[in-house]
């Protein structure tokens, strides 16, 4: 009769924990500063609008489609736009993220407006910075940290 000996590897588990805490403050992280982006946006221009109904709850909601959207469509629409972005030599890449902000304008229709190019132009760009420097000076700092 044989006996099977079963050691756990505590040190894995403590690895996926990390991760998943990451992914979770990455995640809260990015929804509250894409919303803080929205309603500074629709406080300064009047051609962008996000309804104020419920205290900001659709600021929330549209950051939410637009993390989601930037998980799963961007990547498609970057790889769809690639030799159109190399030619103008990235010039192209802030307006995959003016469809996503399309996209979710669509979505929530009437509570998340957007009129004209330029606005939500400059919001991508922001969102944009933001996302690199939440990469650079937040995300990638903690990483290290825990590891």
């Amino acid at each position: 009769m044989k006996k099977m000996i079963i050691i756990e590897d505590e040190s894995n588990k403590k690895v996926n924990n990390r991760l998943l805490d990451n992914k979770v403050f990455e995640f809260i992280l990015s929804i509250v500063c894409y919303a803080l982006i929205l309603i500074l946006m629709s406080l300064l221009f009047s051609s962008f609008e996000i309804s104020n109904e419920y205290f900001g709850l659709f600021s929330v909601v549209a950051a939410l489609i637009i993390y989601v959207l930037n998980l799963t469509i961007k990547p498609v629409l970057i790889y769809l736009t690639l030799p159109l972005t190399g030619l103008t030599f990235g010039i192209f890449y802030p307006f995959v993220n003016v469809l996503i902000l399309y996209i979710t304008s669509f979505i929530l229709g009437d509570k998340f407006i957007i009129k004209g190019i330029f606005v939500p132009f400059v919001i991508a760009i922001l969102i944009s910075l933001l996302k690199m420097m939440m990469e650079g000076l937040i995300i990638k700092p903690i990483m290290e940290r825990r590891k």
